[in-house]
């Protein structure tokens, strides 16, 4: 094998998109340019006080630091089944349908890994996170994508792709509240959905882990409180946005139980779990007071509200999302012909403001960039003003 020969399952991943925008984000850092950085979805609040007392309090006890467990500890799955009685009115078997995840990444590419046969069809959203695609191209499915800007344009897609198909997917990938687009499915789409699934014998993995982030008076639903649901479906859910915690990895993966063992079989061979005193910490986020969720919650909306009105005044008009932390903008008209990742390179280097190319989403995000509620108001304001002066200074180059 030549040095210039590319190994095969890296043959199937594009360049990484949003890293030549990362490249020229270091760069301009690193000649002193401040950078508003909108780009990446990494919570700037400070995890709550109780869940890091709880994990010092656990590191420093005898037997707390050696291997864990890959399935999780008994009591953070009791945790979880206790947070879905909760939220849900949904009952989990902490046994045999809670799997522990390191992040609800890992979980979701782990039974991406267990389930997929080389060429299994799978039903992505596109746009939508990444992973949902190629964690199954990693595993060697193909990924069919379905537009998805909106719940009731993905069902649609849905509906229609299975009229036309030589034989149902494998498994199709449903993602609300949704990131990157900010829209969430309500529950009839998840009757719907599941209704699909078991007419055609499709398994469905739901990506939840936005669920406490969300600006409507409703709450996002969990596909769980669909009748029969358990029977074909995975749902993953994360505490990363909820309680600040993206650099702890600690998620959950949780439904069929078929599904369950399969993910909990390869997970076996490949990690001792997440670090004990991380995961009983992750007890004390889910059991303990919940206003820490709540202030973050106010504190994503007041930001949401802020940038929606404060970029409309600089004349970029932001549909307002109803959950999650992000935006999703379409790309202002006289930048359309650019394409979301030389939009957002320039915007970048003479805004001096970064957002994520839309096309990292999915071919259907070209023409958008997503917007993190990760800078406080004022910065979210200096980068309005930014804003202006940039669209302002291109408007007199056309005119």
């Amino acid at each position: 094998m030549n040095d210039s020969e590319e190994f095969f399952r890296i043959q199937k991943l594009p360049p990484y998109v949003f890293e030549e925008v990362n490249k020229l984000k270091a760069n301009l850092r690193y000649n002193g340019v401040d950078i508003i950085d909108f780009g990446f979805g990494n919570p700037d609040m400070p995890t709550p006080k109780h869940i890091i007392d709880k994990l010092v309090e656990t590191v420093q006890k005898p037997r707390t630091t050696g291997y864990s467990v890959s399935r999780g500890i008994l009591g953070l799955r009791q945790a979880c089944a206790r947070y879905y009685d909760r939220r849900f009115d949904v009952s989990l078997d902490p046994e045999s349908e809670i799997i522990a995840t390191i992040g609800s990444k890992e979980g979701f590419a782990n039974l991406a890994q267990a389930i997929t046969r080389p060429g299994d069809v799978i039903y992505a959203p596109d746009p939508s996170y990444p992973l949902h695609a190629f964690g199954f191209i990693i595993a060697g499915a193909q990924i069919q994508g379905i537009p998805a800007i909106t719940a009731d344009e993905y069902l649609a897609g849905v509906k229609a792709a299975l009229l036309t198909a030589e034989k149902p997917p494998m498994a199709i990938v449903v993602c609300f509240p949704s990131n990157p687009t900010g829209q969430v499915a309500d529950l009839s789409f998840y009757k719907e959905i599941i209704a699909i699934a078991k007419a055609h014998n499709i398994i469905i993995l739901s990506d939840l882990a936005y669920s406490e982030i969300y600006f409507t008076e409703d709450k996002p639903p969990s596909i769980f409180q669909v009748d029969g649901a358990k029977d074909v479906a995975v749902e993953t859910i994360s505490l990363s946005k909820t309680y600040s915690m993206a650099g702890w990895r600690m998620g959950f993966a949780v439904g069929s139980k078929r599904l369950i063992s399969a993910l909990a079989r390869v997970k076996s061979y490949l990690d001792y779990g997440a670090f004990t005193p991380i995961q009983v910490a992750a007890c004390a986020a889910l059991d303990g007071p919940q206003d820490c969720v709540e202030q973050a919650r106010q504190t994503y909306k007041v930001r949401r509200d802020v940038l929606v009105e404060s970029f409309a005044r600089a004349g970029w008009d932001i549909p307002t999302p109803e959950a999650s932390m992000f935006a999703w903008a379409k790309l202002p008209p006289m930048f359309s012909h650019l394409g979301s990742v030389e939009f957002a390179k320039m915007l970048m280097t003479e805004a001096h403001v970064a957002v994520s190319p839309g096309l990292g989403f999915g071919p259907n995000g070209d023409q958008y960039v997503r917007i993190a509620f990760v800078e406080n108001e004022q910065r979210i304001r200096q980068a309005a003003r930014n804003i202006k002066s940039f669209f302002e200074h291109h408007n007199q180059k056309t005119a």
